[in-house]
């Protein structure tokens, strides 16, 4: 693991403009480069660059600064992405520095940082087109390739068999790591979580149900050409072995934003069977997956809304700030807390003026 003191996104966006981007000029050839900071989104983990030159295709630079991450973590990540985009998976393929490595590392006084470079993916992400997708085109095509493209990811990855390996969903996601982070004053969350690992080690783990997985697969984090509906998948940093319905549960959130305003639960739910349906489609056109994992999707939601859980803790501990609860956190607490299913979408704990909120509470 790195070493040094926690050191937060603005010093290193300093440590970058004064000492960093110079060298990495030099060991990526990007002489030349109109390189531009990416606007930070909260609770993200690097710093991120734009690096642009009229003639060439636009890259990404990323340099990871926490400290909870090994060598051989940021190795099986960059290794699985050349993986997927030699064998034909739609993802923004890593670019090796000058010296043919994957991954590169600087010590800067006490702090290691750890610097790679993606080609940046073609078209834009559906938020930077307000959500409209292609004109003319029915919206049930992005759905069934949203389900499409994480098929092939997941066929590709029956078939991985990694260098570095990367970390396994237990590795991190265990009672001991959810009674460090959780505040005690959250007992019966703890409680929760803790029944939810338990059913989740008693699940198989077999070629077919558990490999590689992207755990952090929504519409931030892939781009669409709209000349054509391709998708580009991109940010890796969260993969790790899991089950491959941790991602098809992220695929089936996705959907909640496109109904989310409307008042009538059971035309809700009527959209999401809908939304799912097709997806799959696209999904099970790339690879098989057995009913009975199916079956499992409301428990996967829960692990999602686990994860997102435990994602504003960290975020909160990596920042030194002091825990607290706001209405999207409270609301996800409360989901897990009461076993409320799919996310309370279909539940009254759901208001549609106010999505995914419910009242904060103090820890």
């Amino acid at each position: 693991m790195t070493g040094g003191d926690i050191i937060n996104y603005n010093e290193v966006v300093k440590i970058s403009d004064a000492y960093l981007l110079p060298l990495v000029s030099e060991l990526y050839g990007l002489e030349g480069y109109d390189i531009k900071p990416v606007k930070a989104h909260d609770g993200g983990r690097n710093v991120a660059f734009t690096c642009e030159k009229e003639g060439t295709n636009a890259k990404i630079l990323r340099i990871a600064f926490l400290n909870d991450r090994s060598r051989e973590d940021f190795l099986g990540e960059l290794e699985y992405v050349r993986y997927l985009f030699e064998h034909g998976g739609s993802v923004s393929d890593v670019v090796s520095s000058r010296k043919g490595n994957l991954l590169e590392e600087i010590t800067h006084n006490i702090h290691t940082f750890f610097i790679c470079l993606f080609k940046k993916a073609p078209g834009k992400m559906l938020a930077e087109s307000n959500y409209r997708y292609r004109e003319g085109v029915p919206i049930t095509e992005y759905y069934l390739n949203c389900g499409k493209v994480l098929g092939k990811l997941h066929q590709l990855s029956k078939g991985y068999i990694p260098t570095h390996r990367r970390y396994s969903f237990f590795d991190k996601y265990n009672a001991e790591f959810i009674d460090k982070l959780i505040p005690s004053s959250l007992s019966l969350l703890k409680e929760k979580l803790v029944e939810l690992l338990k059913t989740l080690e008693g699940l198989d783990r077999n070629r077919d149900s558990f490999g590689m997985i992207h755990f952090d697969y929504n519409d931030g984090n892939y781009s669409i050409d709209f000349d054509t509906g391709q998708i580009t998948v991109y940010d890796f940093d969260n993969s790790c072995y899991c089950w491959y319905m941790f991602d098809l549960a992220s695929l089936w959130t996705n959907g909640l934003g496109w109904i989310q305003f409307e008042p009538d639960a059971g035309i809700r739910k009527k959209f999401m069977v809908d939304y799912f349906k097709t997806a799959l489609e696209g999904y099970r056109s790339e690879t098989r997956i057995e009913d009975s994992m199916l079956e499992k999707l409301p428990l996967f939601i829960q692990v999602n809304l686990m994860e997102g859980i435990v994602d504003a803790f960290e975020v909160m501990r990596n920042n030194g700030e002091e825990p607290e609860c706001d209405e999207e956190l409270s609301y996800r607490i409360k989901c897990l807390e009461d076993d409320i299913p799919y996310m309370g979408f279909f539940h009254e704990i759901y208001s549609c003026e106010e999505p995914f909120e419910y009242g904060e509470r103090n820890i």
